[in-house]
């Protein structure tokens, strides 16, 4: 049996999907129904009038993966763990909730699937997780971690949940361990790359010179699975299609969902500043910043990554980012 945490996110949700068809024999868990309905309408989506037949394959299980006595249960007889769980926030103020869920949550994770026997993990990390490059021009899974750079609190926990991963391997669990670039997706416009789409349909007007990578997420879903049903272990792969500007991604989405595309380009100084005013307003009244320091240096950096690893392992051909641009505003637009 398969245990699926983060179930009720992109990843997770998009994964659930892909072990049904494979007829899989799934345990989820989630933490509120109102999320758990929400993968039901995505099922809706996918298998249409079919759909509840898929949905209830799964076995749902509801818990924190802090909550240790609610989590135990969700192990019994299970071989395989994909582990989705995470938050995802660039918000300094919450720093202690986020090493709570991404570090020791994973922490949980890792130490019950030792204590039941579990065969092999599959963690989501993220290439915020990875190094510096060294000689080569790209980022790869060779390139370590410089613990003296400045790392967002998000990359720090997702390295910090790596660790713990490295860790079960040397007390016998098999581990993968996966590094996705942004992920386009349909089903969720509230966060993540899906908050994108919904920022540039209502008339985003600027962009950053930032360049990073960018991947689909049925090349995520698909990947993970093939490397647990691998002899492949101890492993981690970086899950990169291309590497693209902030501007040629707006631009692609704005395209797709037939609006004017991002024209004014930002300044780092812009930036800070309103960074800066933020802060002052979370700190004075409470309200909460959408932009942070670690994410201005982001968003005018230039992160390549080599996606080879990957390629030869699985030979994967990765779905054309401007493809998946265009089937995530096509759900989008019927949403």
């Amino acid at each position: 049996m398969v245990l699926v945490t983060g179930a009720t996110g992109l990843v997770g949700t998009h994964l659930l999907i892909k072990l049904v068809q494979n007829n899989k024999s799934i345990r989820a868990l989630y933490r509120s129904e109102q999320k758990k309905h929400h993968v039901q309408q995505i099922f809706a989506s996918v298998f249409g009038a079919t759909s509840d037949q898929f949905f209830n394959k799964i076995e749902w299980h509801q818990a924190s993966i802090n909550d240790i006595p609610a989590l135990t249960p969700a192990f019994k007889n299970i071989n395989e763990v994909y582990h989705c769980a995470a938050i995802i926030s660039f918000n300094p103020a919450m720093d202690k909730q986020l090493r709570k869920v991404n570090i020791e949550g994973t922490a949980n994770i890792v130490n019950l699937s030792i204590i039941s026997g579990v065969k092999k993990i599959c963690y989501v990390s993220s290439i915020a997780a990875l190094g510096e490059p060294k000689n080569q021009f790209k980022i790869d899974e060779t390139s370590e971690w410089n613990p003296e750079s400045k790392h967002s609190i998000y990359a720090i926990t997702k390295y910090g949940g790596e660790m713990e991963v490295w860790r079960g391997t040397q007390e016998g669990l098999q581990a993968i361990i996966i590094n996705p670039g942004v992920i386009i997706g349909p089903g969720f416009f509230n966060s993540g790359s899906g908050f994108l789409f919904k920022r540039i349909y209502k008339g985003l007007k600027y962009h950053t010179p930032g360049i990073t990578g960018y991947v689909a997420i049925q090349d995520v879903t698909k990947a993970m699975i093939e490397l647990m049903e691998s002899r492949h272990a101890n492993e981690r792969y970086i899950l990169v299609a291309e590497n693209m500007s902030f501007k040629q991604i707006f631009t692609l989405i704005a395209v797709s969902l037939k609006v004017e595309p991002p024209t004014k380009r930002v300044t780092p100084f812009f930036m800070k500043v309103a960074a800066n005013i933020q802060w002052l307003l979370y700190r004075l009244f409470g309200i909460s910043p959408t932009i942070y320091k670690s994410s201005v240096q982001s968003a005018f950096s230039a992160s390549m990554y080599e996606n080879k690893k990957i390629k030869e392992t699985l030979n994967l051909e990765f779905t054309p980012i401007e493809k998946a641009v265009e089937e995530t505003a096509k759900a989008f637009s019927k949403k």
